[in-house]
């Protein structure tokens, strides 16, 4: 038998404190008149926001909004030990609710960032006000609030508020059908920055302010209003969305459809190997490119005339907003210097919020991502309940994840780690640490674009590294395409097979990358580059001959047929398959761990340095 306490609350007493309470911070606040103001007193009252076409703060009236207590837990993965950490991964000043806004500081510029958001809403007639029809369940909705960072020293602290649908309430067939919608590869961004750096364009960005807002909406969706606007005598009303909005699980997708119609009416052409890439041939010869990642826009173009007609020809269709010159794009810092027509691309200000957050800024910096004394395999996860119990309180995931995205946008001399510490264990986490010390070290690393010394060509390095996996003895695949000097694709996978040889490895990893440079082929010419057939460069004379000759070896037909499109490649001069010395195949880090020199080197020939 367990005896606890019981209370009462005096719910009345506290209830008119918690209206005098709001009365007063309501007053305080700036640009809203104190007469407009009202509290209700009703618990159940739902404010809401009416469909004028002017906008009247009048017609604006903040409800009360009962407070809640919101209970932040340590997920089981977190322990005791790794509390600091979690501590400064949920930390933030933003509010929760619109009740912790309206009651924050900052409560003037949040109300104002709702206001501009409404605003927005009506402008784009994003719904109508009607009665929820019988069988009907309008979905709910909720403000979210961000505070964001100065770009520059001349622009302020940002403070912006979205209107959210709650969209895990739909269901599928009824409030929606396909929701997949395309971005743009991060290989093209590269590709299209290393032809930026190299030809000398000019680069812009643009950001679509609501962006999912102007995507049709193909079903009937009703919503109920927004908390804290209201229309006096339509607080039974509800909201028939004729737009896509936030939280939706059709919005990317409609907002895409709108966008790529459009494109496609102004006469631009969509790239058939990546479907965000956007190309218009203009009349003096030059092309000028769009990249479409959800809402932000990277253009590119010989003359600035050209980008200046597409600006104005998107601001005419879309609520626009003009960043000027390309400074950064989806965390990566761009930085130019054209009187030598080189590009620098880097995660700095990521990697080191990354080591922040683990608690590794003030790490001792080694010299290469993984030392040969770590010999990782699934014998060192763990087996017993105790050690279970151990790497559970280790962010283990959390860490992988973040090398993983600096990986792929910045990083390839991080490839092969990433691919070794996927496995949890005590080991491995000393792995991801090990890691973190070559990021200390390396933290200003990125990728130059436009080196004069190379030629504004596709040319890839590929490498094997024989039965390296220590679990089924597989072998390791590596390869790494350059444009204009600069990595603009690379990876490191096991294989899927067993290899019998190095040959075969190596005559497996070749097919891989001719795969990718295939690829590659097509996309470099819908950007207006004649590429021809492409560099591979391959240090295995043995695995050269047999792509080469197809009756190399009678012992080699037990090779799968499909590696063997490599062949007719070679023959069509698509690609070149050549001989490279190991000394100097820069896909060597990516399949092995090397000694510190060769580490280097290999970033020497990748362009992979401080920026």
């Amino acid at each position: 038998m367990v005896i606890s306490r019981d209370a009462i609350f005096d719910e009345q007493s506290m209830l008119q404190q918690k209206q005098d309470k709001m009365l007063v911070a309501f007053e305080q606040c700036p640009g809203i008149p104190e007469k407009d103001v009202t509290v209700e007193t009703c618990e159940n009252s739902n404010s809401t926001y009416g469909g004028s076409n002017t906008v009247d703060l009048q017609n604006y009236s903040l409800a009360r909004d009962r407070e809640r207590r919101i209970n932040v837990k340590a997920p089981s993965r977190f322990g005791f030990e790794d509390m600091a950490s979690f501590a400064l991964h949920i930390s933030s000043d933003d509010p929760v609710t619109f009740q912790g806004a309206i009651t924050s500081q900052e409560k003037g510029k949040w109300m104002a960032a709702m206001v501009e958001e409404m605003e927005s809403l009506r402008k784009n007639q994003t719904w109508e006000l009607v009665r929820l029809p019988e069988g009907k369940k309008a979905i709910g909705c909720k403000w979210v609030y961000k505070r964001k960072l100065a770009v520059s020293e001349k622009e302020g602290e940002k403070f912006k508020a979205r209107l959210v649908a709650k969209g895990f309430s739909q269901q599928k067939g009824v409030d929606y059908d396909e929701i997949f919608s395309p971005v743009v590869r991060h290989t093209s961004i590269r590709a299209v920055l290393a032809l930026v750096a190299s030809s000398d364009l000019h680069l812009e960005q643009m950001d679509v302010k609501t962006a999912f807002l102007h995507g049709d909406l193909e079903e009937q969706i009703y919503m109920q209003q927004p908390e804290g606007f209201t229309q006096s005598g339509d607080e039974h009303l509800v909201c028939r969305l004729k737009k896509s909005l936030y939280g939706l699980k059709q919005s990317p997708r409609q907002w895409y459809k709108r966008f790529d119609s459009y494109m496609i009416q102004i006469g631009y052409k969509r790239c058939e190997y990546d479907c965000c890439v956007y190309v218009k041939s203009l009349d003096d010869g030059s092309f000028i490119f769009l990249l479409l990642y959800v809402d932000d826009m990277l253009i590119a173009a010989k003359n600035m005339h050209d980008v200046v007609g597409l600006k104005a020809l998107l601001s005419q269709e879309f609520d626009m907003k003009d960043l000027g010159a390309a400074k950064k794009i989806l965390g990566m810092k761009i930085h130019r210097d054209r009187s030598s027509r080189k590009l620098w691309l880097s995660q700095q200000s990521y990697v080191e919020k990354v080591l922040d957050r683990f608690g590794m800024s003030n790490a001792k910096p080694v010299s290469t991502p993984l030392a040969n004394h770590f010999k990782l395999s699934s014998e060192l996860c763990p087996k017993t309940d105790k050690e279970c119990e151990e790497m559970a309180k280790v962010p283990y995931a959390s860490a992988v994840g973040c090398l993983m995205y600096a990986m792929v946008c910045t990083r390839p001399d991080l490839a092969h780690v990433v691919g070794h510490v996927s496995k949890p264990g005590r080991r491995h986490w000393e792995a991801i640490k090990w890691i973190f010390r070559y990021l200390k070290g390396t933290v200003g690393h990125g990728i130059v674009f436009g080196s004069q010394q190379h030629d504004p060509l596709v040319v890839g390095y590929v490498d094997s590294d024989y039965a390296g996996d220590l679990d089924d003895r597989r072998s390791t695949t590596g390869y790494v395409f350059t444009l204009g000097g600069g990595p603009i694709c690379w990876k490191s996978t096991v294989q899927p097979i067993v290899a019998l040889s190095t040959t075969e490895a190596e005559y497996m990893a070749v097919a891989e990358a001719a795969k990718e440079a295939l690829w590659l082929i097509g996309l470099v010419k819908e950007l207006g580059l004649e590429q021809g057939g492409v560099q591979l460069h391959c240090n295995s004379q043995s695995a050269i001959h047999l792509a080469k000759n197809q009756v190399y070896h009678a012992r080699m037909k037990h090779i799968d047929v499909r590696f063997h499109k490599i062949r007719e490649l070679i023959a069509s001069d698509e690609i070149l398959l050549q001989k490279v010395h190991t000394a100097n195949n820069a896909a060597d880090m990516l399949t092995k761990t090397v000694v510190t020199d060769k580490f280097k080197h290999c970033l020497g020939l990748l362009n992979v340095c401080k920026c």
